[in-house]
């Protein structure tokens, strides 16, 4: 499976858990609030500051690396 930046937080921690500590080394510590299950990549990385392609390729080749 590849990652899209239109992915909700909630997917994209239900495609692997391990996401997770990508997405809170990037800045994102709120994972478990609600808004943020329904928030895309990324709308919540424009939140944080972050740049949500970066996040997208950091992720996909995690996902690459470990499947």
């Amino acid at each position: 499976m590849t990652i899209t930046k239109e992915m909700t937080i909630g997917e994209l921690l239900d495609v692997d858990i391990n996401i997770a500590p990508i997405l809170m080394s990037a800045g994102m510590h709120c994972l478990g609030c609600p808004a943020s299950q329904g928030e895309s990549l990324e709308e919540a990385a424009m939140v944080h500051g972050l740049n949500s392609d970066l996040l997208v390729d950091q992720i996909n080749d995690f996902l690459s690396a470990n499947n």
